[in-house]
Formats: structure tokens, C-alpha cells, sequence
């Protein structure tokens, strides 16, 4: 019997393009007619983009990189720079806080919230099939739950989770996840590998969790046909440092900076001691909801913030956080147990929401929640390709939110994965609840 030849195209993992275009052009319609773009001018617009928004107004205005709250405090390692500097470009061409650069930056994470959706799409076929592309990539499109990061918040999480759905689709091409062929590793794939990740430790550096267990997952994929598997795994490490390497470049400018400016190894953000002090202190109830440091400066805790300078802030604040853990440990457990129920089963009520808009918003996250993890648990016992990676995904990267504070935002890097294994949940489902949704039938895994 002949051997079946590759396809010279991926025509069946390219998402059609009417997905795209509708996600972006509904994204950018709502935009406008909601007027999501006048933000509240309240505390000088810290609204804005809160720390991220001050940061590049500091930019923007010629100040360097500092200040993340308000007045001149000085240098910043708040906030890691990826999504920053997109943000006081922005600023620099249509306007420190303006309607305009609303508008603009808005738009842009609407672009990337819809060049996710072809991702979504290819994603959903190499693992369950065609026709659960198509349905979690209109999912993705279409969802207001998801739709809202776009619209609405200036934050990172569209540009973060872009990248975070771009580094496991390539991952999965590397591996060859839904081909007949496995074909020969490339030192262009594992380049790209490691800028990606590069891309992503300096706009969410929680997502780093998952590099390893990714760069192993494809590592230790089926060698490809006619090759031995050790002259494979042997490529496929040295391949992976030139990955690591690429990443390390990504990242070397901001470490380097950090180490001029403050003197310290500052490899991502270097705020985990402030936050940890407010999220592990009994007085705040273990969810430091708001800025971590008071944007006011009459303040008294922004007044020692900018009279400390930040290294020495935050180093303070641990020892604080660590004094406080050790001290009280029963506590910190509950709080941590309290955050685990409310990253999959509620969401923090905004102030001044509608009761039954916010009861709706938790009821569709926790519904978002059970049908992600039930649709996993099928996937693993049916040994779907890449669901032992999608498991590591939903393990690994909401623990640093279990430690530090929680909200509906934190799950968007996941969202990818959640439409996929949402749509096979239903896949599943019909059969067993005597319905059938057009054009959504069964995947049954080759054997």
C-alpha cells in the first residue's frame, strides 16, 4: 500500500475568514455605540489603565518609565512593559487620556480578541474535528463574557491571551497534533517558540508556568516517520535551547534595565511583596480589590511608597506578607480555599452593578467554568490530542491568583481552550440527551 502524501496546504485548519472579520467588526460597532471609550475622568483617569495607564502617560510625557499610581514616584518594575508601551504609544499619537486613544486601544485589543478566533478555530480541529473549530471559534467571536476584555477593560489580557492561543497552536503544529504526518522539527518553529514566550513574560509573565510543560509536551511527541526517536529527542533539545535563548533575548532588555535602575534582578514585575501584604493581611479580608497602593497622594501609604522608592517598598511589604502567613497559617489557608471557589465559581461584584446583571455575570462564569471542566474531563478520558496539556493549563495557571486575589479576567488566557473543550462537551452530550444541534455532531477520536 502506497504511503498517504502530506496535503501541500492547511486548508482544513484555516478558519474561514467571515469568523474573523465578525468578531472584529462586532467588537468595534459596540465599541462605538456603547461609548465604552469615555472613560470616567475620575482621580485623573486612573480609570484608564489604571497602573498600566499611568505608566504610559509618564512615557508618553516624556518622564521614562515610572510612576504607577499618581505624582512623580520615581523608576517602576510594577508592570512588565509589553502591553505599557503599547499603551503610551497610543497616548504619544492621539492623546494622553483622550476619548480618541480610548477609542484607538480598544480597537486594537478588539483586532486582537478577533485574530484569536482563527487560532480557536485550528485549535478545535487538529483536536475534536472541523465542525468544533468552527463552533468554539463562533463561540469565541460571539460571547459577550469574552467580547468584554476587548470592548471595554485597557489591560492586557486580549494582546496576553493572543500570544498564549498563538504559542499552543504552534506547539501543536510542532508535534503534530491532528496530522498524518509528523514532519521534521525546524529550528524556524522553535525560534518562533521561544519569541513568543519571550512576547508573553513581558505582557503576562503568569503565563511562563505553561513554557516547560509545553517545550516537554512537544519534545516528547511521536518522532516522525522513518527517523529514530533518540536522533529526535537529540534535535528536538538542541532546538529547545536555541528556544530558550531566543526567549532570554526578548526578555534581556527589561532585565537589564531593572539591574541599572534599581540594582536588583528583576527578571518580570517586581510587585509580588506589596500585593502579597494586602492579599495575606486579615484586614483587607484576602482580596485586595482596587489599586495596591492608595492612588491619592495625601495618602499615607502612597506618601511612604514615594518616600521608600519601590525596591524598598515592596521588599518591606513582604517581609510583612511572610510575618503575616507564618503568624496565622489557619488563615491563610481559608483565604486561599476561598479564592480557589471564586476564580471557577463566582466573580467580584463591581460597585454600584445592577443586582441582576451581576447575579447573571457569576451564573455565566461559573456555567463557563463547569462546562470548561467537564469538557476536560471527557477530553482526558478519551484521550483527545493535547488534552493532558489543556489539564496542565487549567492546574497550573490560576495558582498565583489562588495566592494573591482573584476575578473573571485572570480566566481569559484559558477562554481558548474552554471553547474548545466546551463545544466537545456538547458534541458529547446530544446523544446522551436525545437532541441534536445542527451541524454539531459527535467526534469520535481515530483509535
Amino acid at each position: 500500500m502506497s504511503q498517504i502524501a502530506p496535503s501541500t496546504s492547511d486548508d482544513r485548519f484555516r478558519a474561514p475568514r467571515a469568523i474573523f472579520w465578525t468578531a472584529f467588526l462586532v467588537r468595534v460597532a459596540y465599541i462605538a455605540l456603547a461609548h465604552t471609550y469615555r472613560i470616567t475622568p475620575f482621580n485623573n483617569h486612573f480609570e484608564f489603565g489604571w497602573e498600566t495607564g499611568r505608566v504610559a502617560a509618564s512615557l508618553a510625557a516624556g518622564h521614562g518609565y515610572s510612576s504607577p499610581f499618581s505624582g512623580n514616584t520615581g523608576p517602576t518594575a510594577w508592570m512588565v512593559p509589553g502591553f505599557t508601551l503599547l499603551l503610551a504609544g497610543v497616548f504619544k499619537l492621539f492623546g494622553i487620556y483622550s476619548a480618541l486613544s480610548a477609542f484607538v486601544i480598544q480597537t486594537v485589543n478588539s483586532f486582537f480578541q478577533a485574530l484569536t478566533a482563527p487560532m480557536v478555530y485550528e485549535m478545535g480541529v487538529r483536536v475534536a474535528g472541523r465542525r468544533n473549530g468552527l463552533w468554539a471559534a463562533w463561540l469565541w467571536a460571539l460571547y459577550p463574557g469574552i467580547m468584554q476584555y476587548g470592548v471595554k477593560w485597557v489591560w492586557e489580557m486580549s494582546l496576553s491571551t493572543m500570544f498564549f492561543a498563538a504559542v499552543l497552536v504552534l506547539g501543536m503544529r510542532m508535534r503534530g497534533t491532528g496530522s498524518e504526518i509528523v514532519t521534521r522539527q525546524r529550528v524556524r518553529d522553535w525560534l518562533l517558540f521561544g519569541l513568543l514566550w519571550g512576547a508573553i513574560s513581558m505582557t503576562n509573565p503568569t503565563l511562563l508556568l505553561m513554557a516547560p510543560v509545553q517545550g516537554i509536551w512537544v519534545l516528547t511527541g511521536p518522532s516522525p516517520q522513518g527517523g529514530a526517536p533518540k536522533n529526535h529527542l537529540l534535535r528536538g533539545l538542541a532546538l529547545a535551547l536555541l528556544s530558550v535563548i531566543s526567549c532570554a533575548a526578548v526578555a534581556a532588555p527589561w532585565v537589564v534595565r531593572n539591574e541599572r535602575v534599581f540594582h536588583a534582578f528583576i527578571p518580570t514585575r517586581g510587585n509580588f511583596g506589596a500585593e502579597a501584604a494586602l492579599a495575606w493581611s486579615p484586614e483587607y479580608g484576602g482580596f485586595p480589590w482596587g489599586a495596591t497602593v492608595p492612588t491619592f497622594e495625601a495618602a499615607t501609604e502612597h506618601q511612604l511608597y514615594a518616600r521608600m522608592g519601590e525596591l524598598a517598598y515592596v521588599r518591606m511589604r513582604g517581609q510583612i506578607a511572610n510575618q503575616s502567613a507564618r503568624q496565622n497559617p489557619a488563615y491563610f489557608w481559608k483565604i486561599v480555599a476561598l479564592r480557589i471557589y471564586m476564580f471557577w465559581a463566582s466573580v467580584p461584584h463591581t460597585a454600584g452593578g445592577h443586582p441582576a446583571a451581576e447575579n447573571f455575570r457569576e451564573f455565566a462564569h461559573c456555567f463557563g467554568s463547569i462546562c470548561g471542566i467537564l469538557g476536560l474531563i471527557l477530553a482526558l478520558r478519551h484521550r483527545l490530542p493535547a488534552a493532558g496539556l489543556f489539564a496542565w493549563a487549567v492546574v497550573l495557571l490560576p495558582a498565583i491568583y489562588y495566592l494573591i486575589t482573584v476575578g473573571s479576567r485572570f480566566r481569559n488566557p484559558l477562554e481558548p481552550i474552554f471553547a474548545v473543550l466546551t463545544v466537545y462537551l456538547f458534541q458529547q452530550a446530544q446523544p446522551r440527551l436525545g437532541f441534536t444541534i445542527p451541524g454539531l455532531r459527535k467526534f469520535r477520536p481515530a483509535s
